[in-house]
């Protein structure tokens, strides 16, 4: 029998983490008039509270939302009235001594800076003191660090140390001071504390037995899945985890804690023991493992969750593991406001949440229907998780994966052992190898079975479906996926969902794969929505082939775009130059697709992109060729000229100049002349008019996502009838720039972005080049 869930904390801990995202998001002062109303409300509802539980509840959950916002507006009021948030605005170098509260990561992509995105890394640390203008004092709070990942590899939480760096503001919605680019080597660093120097021993010793006895995907997954170390993943296999719903696995996360918790349970049950021993033996086990991956927010949070997931799985008390989640929920947002923003908090909250409410029920129902016990729960765990969390997902990503239930039904009989053979490894490491080697090789098998599952996953026809992104998508999944419960309640409906389901496999997905609709028949130049970044592909009058231009940040987009064009073949790919945000997506396009050579301008900086150019193109036998002003490539249907750079002009150019020194190419097509200008800045345009060359063209490419650093004059040479904008939605540049976008529409050029129309095709027209966006029908420019 399934008993009623207890949902009485549910609106306190609804209340709290609305009341906290109302501080983050609009200010200390809407935080403080909200406590401050709850303290003028409570004492009348107080004076009825033994009229009966519903007003008593009604109190609670007032007294802790008045709680929640009083400590919210405290440590909001506190960092907008730092010393160092003002420095912020003042553009002023500041001396700091902080404390890391947790190891620097690696940042991926364009993010923070698209020029250095790939050798910098991201450090949180605590305030311990602050020097601005010679004037020093002591102010706690967060600050954010980017910092040069080779210098600073290698430190950890609890260590103390120096820097020097220009304070920056904070995206909004934060609890942190600042944020403050630092380009040196710390100084001045104290040793870690004992306990944080021996569990990144432990981390270490396991990265280096795994990357001695695995093969490189599967040692580079190893530490991900123990302890959420992912720095040796490689990115497309993260990728592939993203487009198979196996994502979570690479996290640390209650299931880490459940897992490990409950093995530790298991075994000393089986050694006779009694349940108050075997609970303080999981808790030490919980504990030990906060250590190991190190104490920041999200493991507590892991932890919290780890402990919930347990006393409703493991001790199966339904009733009583919905209140403790909701309990949790609020000590977590009093404790740590800033999670109520964070995307992981909420999928973990959402993850529990349908364990604890809809697992057992669905367990219970297949069961009813002769599902056998334990494939009854196998099933319903994955579905039950992936039902209420594909909301957030897509809200996040734009995309609902329809392969993470069986990707994670297949993949979730091997995650326990690989898990509990990984910690073995990372705990007996700093003892003996041999035996580490031995947990390290039984995990081995476990690991190239998820590898197997996430590649087979991902490269199934329509394994996401696009979805629109933001709050507005969520809700939109989220009613769906509720009207589809209620409605699957009836079992004429099942029937019909079943059948729909075994149509849309066997019919819908490969039919759609072969529909005229995208890509647009005849296109000659397709601009791939790959985000905050640039990715062209133009027809070179071959079928299945295309010359690429720039493969954008993303690992995977600008390959799923040749994938949607039915590109077989790309001849050269070209890159304009060497920033992540146009050339992080090269090593998946290599990997899937066959490359002719890959050309690259004169100047070779940033010098760590250009190896990883050369080691990524050596690994696939792919000739890297210079292009320099002057040289014509041509194909059947396709001709490009290359405008810029003059090599003379980039032998006194350095990486800071990278930008300027873009490849700037116009390309013949039967749609007309197309000016490809990578993020050509201001210099490097006014040399480009100065110059006398023809920069007349039917279709722009902006230069720099439609920056400010385009000049009316370069415009004016060009007199597109269409410009292409290839920018991120809701980036934090403030591209394109309404100026830019201003000229062009006055000019009579009709302006498109693949924020708002996604993948953007050209085509040939009686009148001129016409367009066709994706998944739009086609449509004709007005001039």
């Amino acid at each position: 029998m399934i008993r009623r869930p207890d949902l009485r904390l549910v609106p306190a801990a609804t209340a709290v983490w609305l009341v906290t995202l109302l501080g983050l998001r609009a200010g200390w002062a809407p935080a403080a008039v909200t406590a401050l109303a709850t303290t003028v409300v409570a004492p009348p509802i107080w004076a009825y509270s033994r009229r009966g539980p519903a007003v008593r509840a009604v109190l609670v959950v007032l007294l802790l939302a008045g709680v929640g916002g009083a400590g919210v507006a405290v440590r909001a009021h506190d960092v907008a009235e730092h010393p160092l948030r003002h420095a912020t605005g003042e553009g002023e170098r500041v001396t700091l001594r902080v404390e890391l509260t947790a190891a620097p990561t690696p940042l991926r992509g364009a993010a923070f800076g698209a020029s250095r995105a790939q050798d910098r890394s991201l450090a949180r640390a605590d305030l311990v003191t602050t020097e601005i203008g010679g004037h020093r004092f002591r102010a706690g709070g967060s600050v954010v660090l980017l910092v040069p990942t080779d210098s600073w590899r290698g430190l950890i939480a609890g260590q103390r140390l120096t820097v020097r760096g220009k304070a920056v503001p904070p995206r909004a919605g934060q609890l942190v001071v600042a944020v403050v680019p630092v380009y040196r080597a710390p100084s001045e660093i104290t040793p870690p504390p004992q306990w944080q120097r021996v569990a990144a021993e432990m981390r270490s010793g396991l990265r280096e037995i795994a990357a001695q006895r695995l093969a490189p995907e599967a040692a580079g997954l190893l530490p991900g899945l123990v302890v959420g170390d992912t720095a040796g993943l490689a990115p497309e296999v993260e990728q592939e985890f993203e487009t198979a719903g196996l994502s979570h696995l690479t996290a640390v996360s209650g299931a880490n804690l459940a897992i490990v918790c409950g093995a530790v349970l298991v075994l000393l049950h089986l050694l006779g023991l009694g349940p108050v021993v075997c609970a303080l033996g999981a808790g030490v086990a919980l504990i030990g493992f906060v250590g190991l991956a190190g104490p920041e927010p999200s493991v507590l949070r892991a932890a919290v969750m780890g402990a919930i997931t347990l006393l409703a799985l493991v001790l199966g008390r339904r009733r009583s593991a919905l209140p403790a989640l909701a309990a949790s929920v609020i000590a977590l947002l009093l404790l740590l406001p800033q999670l109520a923003i964070s995307a992981g908090f909420a999928l973990s909250v959402a993850a529990t949440a349908g364990l604890v409410l809809l697992a057992p029920a669905w367990a219970a129902a297949l069961r009813v229907r002769g599902v056998p016990v334990g494939l009854a729960e196998a099933v319903a765990v994955p579905v039950a998780a992936h039902v209420v969390t594909a909301p957030l997902i897509a809200a996040i990503s734009g995309g609902v994966s329809l392969v993470a239930v069986p990707a994670n039904l297949l993949a979730a009989p091997v995650i326990a052992p690989a898990t509990v053979f990984g910690v073995l490894a990372t705990i007996t490491a700093p003892i003996s190898t041999w035996p580490a080697a031995v947990f390290v090789e039984l995990a081995g098998p476990e690991l190239e079975w998820v590898l197997l599952i996430a590649d087979r996953a991902s490269a199934v026809p329509g394994a996401v479906v696009d979805w629109p992104t933001g709050t507005g998508g969520g809700l939109l999944l989220a009613v769906l996926l509720l009207v589809g419960l209620i409605a699957l309640r009836g079992r004429r409906i099942r029937l019909l969902a079943v059948v729909a389901v075994l149509l849309s496999a066997l019919v819908v997905l490969p039919v759609r794969t072969m529909l005229p609709g995208w890509p647009a028949q005849g296109w000659s130049v397709v601009a791939c929505d790959v985000g905050q970044g640039d990715g062209l592909v133009l027809a070179t009058g071959t079928p299945g082939e295309a010359v690429v231009v720039d493969t954008g940040p993303d690992p995977r987009r600008a390959a799923n775009c040749l994938r949607r064009l039915g590109i077989r073949r790309v001849p050269m790919a070209v890159l304009t130059h060497l920033h992540a945000d146009h050339v992080s997506g090269l090593r998946t396009v290599l990997g899937e697709i066959p490359v002719g050579a890959v050309a690259v301008g004169p100047l070779r900086e940033p010098r760590w992109a250009f190896d990883d150019l050369v080691r990524d193109t050596r690994a696939h036998r792919t000739p890297i060729v210079a292009l320099r002003s002057g040289q014509r490539l041509t194909w059947p249907g396709l001709v490009l000229d290359v405008l810029a750079p003059d090599p003379g002009v980039t032998r006194t150019q350095t990486a800071d100049d990278a930008n300027d020194a873009s490849l700037v190419i116009r390309a013949t097509t039967p749609s007309g002349r197309v000016l490809l200008t990578g993020d050509v800045e201001l210099p490097g345009q006014g040399r480009l008019v100065s110059s006398g060359a023809d920069l007349r063209a039917e279709v722009l490419k902006v230069p720099h996502h439609g920056s400010r650093y385009t000049t009316p004059r370069f415009l004016n040479a060009v007199r597109p009838r269409l410009a292409l904008i290839s920018v991120g939605a809701g980036n934090d540049y403030g591209h394109p720039n309404p100026f830019v976008v201003d000229i062009l529409t006055r000019a009579g050029t009709r302006v498109l972005r693949t924020d708002q129309e996604g993948d953007i095709a050209v085509l040939p027209g009686q009148q001129g080049p016409r367009f066709a966006s994706r998944g739009d029908p086609l449509r004709a420019t007005d001039n």
